[in-house]
């Protein structure tokens, strides 16, 4: 029987993944990918405490952020692709400075 715990030690995991991936890698889309998979694991561990304690109001949550995470992945992706044409990289050490 899969409970309550399982679902937030997966959830922990993920999370635990995306922090680190954001913390450890260069790549502006690896660290935009993480981020995402942290706001997933966040998700995950609403609808779990939902339906353990059987309300709607962590499913109603996780619409909302997926509706917010819908918009965020096109700003985003937005962002870094105009700072790839500007710089024609998408290294974060490269992007440091953009007072050009």
């Amino acid at each position: 029987m899969i409970g309550l715990e399982h679902y937030i030690v997966v959830s922990s995991l993920l999370f635990s993944i995306g922090f680190f991936g954001v913390l450890l890698r260069k790549n502006t889309l690896a660290i935009y990918m993480c981020l995402e998979l942290m706001l997933n694991a966040a998700n995950l561990a609403l609808v779990a405490f939902s339906r353990y304690h059987g309300g709607m109001g962590g499913n109603v949550f996780v619409f909302f952020i997926i509706t917010v995470a819908a918009a965020e992945v096109a700003v985003g992706l937005a962002i870094i692709v105009a700072l790839f044409r500007k710089r024609q990289t998408v290294e974060v050490e490269e992007l440091n400075t953009l007072k050009d």
